[in-house]
């Protein structure tokens, strides 16, 4: 690994940082690999119980490097993660803008926690392409004139704006994004594991759990053992079993 991506733990918690703040953390073939690999590693780790992504510098993700897309090389290291995600909880923390690419980052995100002064956008037609990673699928959480409006004419919105169109969760001060976001993830890491990821699960693929999946999560040591916290009033303790 290099130092393309920067990890740091607090608790029950992975801190993942996009580290190119040069280049407006763009995303190149390098780190998006990195990235990969990190995301793959975190979700198979069972103490990791939510992700906080984030960039360096005052930006987010300004989307695909485009002197690195006219060199070549492959993009496809996150096609999986737009795809299908991972099973743990992702908080983005938007510490800046969101563009192209860095927007469809976030889509694959389950919650945003955004800069005051963030914006969010697809700009991939103003460069004459289009949002390949994701950015398409924006009018199944938005309505169609608006995931339209935004697809169409590349200009991005304000995260107030992200906000009132459900894109966003909490919009707070610059210096407050990583807090927050830390915060929010660490309320999701401190719930049973096993009813968190199948409630994520269900609720991206929009549907009621089967006879199977409830079978596993109620039958689970771990739904043993929140029945027992509850009653004897402590905390539980999860082993994601």
């Amino acid at each position: 690994m290099s130092d393309l991506v920067l990890t740091e733990r607090d608790g029950g918690v992975l801190v993942v940082t996009l580290n190119r703040p040069e280049v407006r953390n763009a995303l190149n073939p390098a780190l998006m690999d990195e990235l990969s690999a990190v995301l793959r590693a975190a979700d198979a780790d069972r103490d990791v119980r939510a992700i906080v992504l984030t960039g360096a510098g005052p930006v987010f993700c300004a989307g695909l490097d485009l002197k690195a897309f006219t060199a070549g090389g492959d993009f496809t290291g996150l096609v999986w993660f737009f795809r299908e995600g991972v099973a743990t909880p992702v908080v983005a923390a938007l510490n800046g803008p969101a563009l192209a690419g860095g927007f469809e980052l976030l889509l694959a995100c389950d919650l945003v926690v955004a800069a005051e002064g963030a914006e969010l956008g697809l700009a991939e037609v103003k460069r004459g392409l289009f949002a390949a990673g994701g950015g398409t699928t924006l009018s199944g959480r938005v309505p169609m004139a608006v995931a339209l409006e935004m697809g169409l004419t590349g200009d991005p919105v304000t995260a107030a704006r992200a906000r009132e169109i459900g894109l966003v969760n909490r919009v707070v001060p610059a210096d407050r994004v990583r807090a927050e976001a830390l915060a929010l993830a660490a309320r999701i890491a401190a719930n049973g594991p096993l009813g968190v990821a199948m409630t994520k699960r269900l609720m991206r693929e929009r549907r009621w759990a089967e006879p199977e999946e409830i079978g596993k999560v109620f039958g689970s040591a771990d739904a043993a053992e929140g029945a027992r916290a509850f009653a004897e009033r402590r905390p539980p303790v999860w082993t994601g079993e």
